[in-house]
């Protein structure tokens, strides 16, 4: 039931990464700072859901959901932040999404997917920072961890 639930909450926000930039023009530093929010919240309830059986995994999960949470609140609340960050942001990003993605896939070695979604997020993180390198749009960039989470929730719904 856990797994079904994350897996769904990942397919939900992932999703809800991918349409939200078509809704409205928002500055680089809410919509990324979105971006980064709404993985936090998944690596939080993964951290909670597999506490159970796998506790290393869970703390690691649990301190990037934190350390994440208050990258997110600092990029949507302080635009003055940005203006110290927006140098290395799109770096940053896409170190964290790969750092993400190994963790994942240090937790889901056993699982049927769990290699192909990390690998998933770790191609998907240097998108992003090579992405982020030639294309100031921050769009695209929202939309990678989007289809990052969409990829991961699939995959962990087919495995169940």
């Amino acid at each position: 039931m856990k797994t079904k639930f994350v897996s769904l909450l990942a397919i939900i926000l992932g999703l809800i990464i991918i349409l939200f930039p078509v809704f409205g023009l928002v500055g680089a530093s809410s919509l990324i700072g979105l971006s980064v929010l709404l993985m936090s919240i998944y690596l939080l309830v993964v951290g909670v859901s597999i506490i159970d059986y796998n506790s290393s995994g869970a703390i690691l999960d649990l301190i990037l959901g934190m350390i994440l949470l208050f990258m997110s609140i600092g990029l949507i609340f302080n635009p003055a932040l940005l203006g110290f960050l927006t140098q290395i942001t799109l770096y940053l990003a896409g170190i964290m999404l790969i750092i993400v993605s190994l963790v994942s896939l240090i937790n889901n070695r056993m699982s049927r997917f769990g290699f192909y979604v990390g690998i998933a997020g770790i191609i998907l993180g240097l998108l992003y920072i090579v992405i982020g390198t030639y294309v100031s749009n921050p769009i695209i960039l929202g939309t990678l961890i989007g289809i990052w989470l969409v990829i991961n929730g699939v995959l962990k719904l087919m495995d169940n």
